[in-house]
């Protein structure tokens, strides 16, 4: 990872603080702190596997994490691995001994996706009750891992990832409309194999439901085909989605099509899964750091969810109000904070979801002095840019009408990446390999 941020007089802070956090939620180290091998025994979490009992072990995978996954698996099984294949977003690629990567698109599925899943369903198929099936899974996975369902194209299902996106929709709701598209997510992968099957997820879902994490390729589905339709009519986007969608969806509401896979199945008795990191886990590291450095550190317990442009506010009037004086925290101090926020996109605007936070803010803030807002995408990618994220301080807003740049309009055009880049705000990371959702910083200092 190659962090590159704007100047300023808080530069070398952020540097360690995102630094800080980004390491926590490093795949490679979370998966061989959850998981350790001695000999013929094997150690998830707290349960124990004899590999003296097992025939195979294949590993595969999807998100944009999962290559680091893979290179971490092969560092503790060694040859004890078969065969596999984990599918990356483009870019995201890394080397591995025995576990092949494929690179596929995301956040749109694609023809390489498609490709790649196949492959992998056919790599699992045949497994036996005496093979050991690993499943790493991270963010991004929902999209890697197309799989239509009959009379559904990977056209279809481009369109209507697309409608939702723009929407507004949260990612569980988005991930309750894939499942009932998909014959792997939803417990289909789990269906398609016979293996004991050990699911190894960084959690990019706050709340971390299993069900929701990729949407859910080995989980119990609790949703319906009901609330499918629902999500779509609730955004206004059921009567612009493809019919062949439209046709499925309302099948299966009819009992036509079976359901995916439900609690109280026997096959959901042979999975194991295992939480290897989330988003708390580099909050707290990032809260840590600021403490030794010497700030005042408040850690949000709640996650930041909503509207960027109104989470935005809602976190800066904390910064207004220890600015003059009315909360116990004093300067120097740090507010750490996560979640994933949403964009309901209109019109042609280029930006992300940290981008449209961090220009929000930089509204809010305007005339604080010594007051900066980080917002940053853990993955290294915050929406169809280049960028991670952006800082902002409580200059930007006088130095971006200097400029001629209207800030409160691109946030209302939902068009960030341009004035943030005009005004050097942005912050670089290339791919991370890591993905845990997103790190909100509020400096005084």
């Amino acid at each position: 990872m190659k962090l590159r941020l704007p100047p300023s007089p808080a530069q070398s802070l952020v540097r360690k603080l995102i630094t800080a956090g980004l390491d926590a939620a490093d795949p490679y180290r979370a998966l061989l702190h959850s998981v350790s091998r001695h000999g013929q025994s094997l150690r998830v979490g707290r349960k124990i596997y004899d590999l003296s009992r097992v025939d195979q072990v294949i590993a595969v995978g999807a998100g944009k994490a999962s290559a680091r996954m893979a290179q971490a698996l092969e560092k503790v099984l060694g040859r004890r691995v078969k065969d596999g294949l984990v599918i990356v977003k483009t870019g995201h690629t890394l080397p591995t001994k025995r576990i092949a990567t494929r690179e596929a698109g995301h956040p749109i599925p694609d023809r390489a996706g498609l490709h790649a899943t196949q492959q992998l369903l056919n790599l699992v198929k045949h497994l036996s009750p005496r093979d050991l099936l690993f499943v790493l899974l991270s963010g991004g996975a929902s999209s890697l891992l197309p799989a239509p369902v009959p009379g559904v194209t990977l056209t279809d299902k481009q369109r209507t990832t697309r409608l939702l996106l723009r929407s507004g929709a949260t990612i569980n709701e988005i991930n309750v409309v894939r499942k009932h598209l998909s014959v792997i997510k939803g417990g289909g992968l789990a269906t398609s194999t016979r293996a004991k099957i050990v699911t190894l997820i960084l959690s990019d879902v706050i709340g971390d439901d299993l069900g929701s994490i990729g949407s859910g390729p080995t989980v119990a589905d609790p949703s319906t085909f009901a609330d499918a339709v629902d999500v779509l009519e609730r955004y206004r986007i059921w009567r612009t989605v493809p019919v062949a969608v439209r046709h499925y969806l309302d099948q299966g509401r009819k009992g036509i099509v079976p359901e995916t896979l439900k609690r109280g199945s026997r096959r959901v008795r042979s999975v194991h899964h295992q939480i290897i990191g989330n988003n708390r886990s580099m909050l707290e590291a990032v809260a840590h750091t600021a403490g030794r450095m010497g700030l005042r550190t408040i850690l949000f317990s709640t996650a930041i969810l909503g509207e960027a442009s109104l989470a935005a506010k809602r976190v800066t009037a904390l910064a207004k109000t220890i600015a003059v004086g009315q909360r116990t925290v004093k300067r120097p101090c740090c507010v750490v904070a996560g979640g994933e926020t949403t964009v309901t996109v209109t019109g042609k605007g280029n930006g992300g979801r940290a981008q449209e936070f961090a220009a929000a803010a930089a509204c809010e803030i305007a005339g604080l002095p010594n007051t900066w807002v980080v917002a940053l995408g853990s993955d290294g990618t915050d929406g169809p840019t280049d960028a991670a994220g952006a800082i902002v301080s409580g200059e930007t807003f006088t130095r971006a009408k200097r400029s001629g740049i209207n800030l409160r309009s691109a946030v209302k055009r939902h068009d960030t990446y341009p004035a943030l880049k005009t005004l050097g705000c942005h912050i670089h990371t290339g791919p991370t390999g890591t993905n845990v959702n997103d790190l909100y910083l509020l400096l005084l200092l």
